[in-house]
């Protein structure tokens, strides 16, 4: 019930596109936006293609993302994220997370999901074409990502026990805890490092986990 009224809210936030045209995806552009397309038929047999242009490198640590919805190339409608756009049969769901999209799915009116393509030109487009060609490579690549963000979650927890058990009157009560782990500072810069390019990767795939990834979004 509570998933029902949240896609109740974002579709109330959907506005009417202006019928701008479509720009391509730039090679620029492969860190701030992303282009997903996808093709339905509608009751009347009439073909269409949909596609989502977020523009996430604009406004994201305000919060004020927006997906942008075009209906054959021109724009059919805006959103500011987590966004859900009525379509023939169903929605599209588009949300995101602070590493990038988490989700941009089509949801038929039967609750199959079915997540849209990306534009070949862009960084998901070109991840996915890594993992035709290379499926092997692909999925030893997103085992290292989830492992690297399994063990600086296991660090971080490390960290914070030992800094909420350090005063004595909680240490009385319950110990001390101890982390096996110490790390140089130049050591938690390069596990910062680390876990930016995992979560990126992951983000890529739209892979998503609240415990590894983190809640935002």
């Amino acid at each position: 019930m509570f998933e029902e009224r949240r896609r109740r809210r974002a579709a109330q936030r959907v506005k009417a596109g202006d019928g701008r045209a479509l720009k391509r995806f730039r090679w620029w552009q492969q860190l701030s936006r992303a282009l997903f397309h996808l093709r339905l038929t509608d009751s009347a047999g009439q073909d269409a293609v949909y596609a989502v242009d977020v523009r996430h490198g604009q406004n994201q640590s305000s919060g004020n993302v927006k997906a942008q919805l075009y209906l054959d190339g021109r724009q059919h409608a805006v959103c500011r994220l987590p966004a859900v756009f009525p379509v023939p049969g169903g929605t599209i769901e588009v949300a995101m997370s602070a590493f990038g999209l988490k989700r941009c799915h089509y949801v038929a009116a039967d609750g199959s999901e079915q997540q849209l393509t990306p534009d070949p030109a862009s960084a998901e487009g070109r991840r996915a074409k890594l993992a035709r060609r290379h499926p092997g490579l692909s999925r030893a690549i997103g085992f290292v990502s989830a492992v690297a963000l399994a063990a600086a979650l296991a660090l971080l927890v490390c960290q914070f026990a030992e800094k909420l058990t350090r005063p004595p009157e909680i240490a009385e009560r319950i110990g001390a805890f101890t982390s096996p782990v110490h790390l140089s500072t130049w050591m938690n810069v390069a596990v910062v490092l680390v876990t930016l390019v995992a979560s990126t990767e992951r983000a890529l795939r739209l892979r998503h986990n609240r415990l590894l990834d983190g809640g935002a979004g």
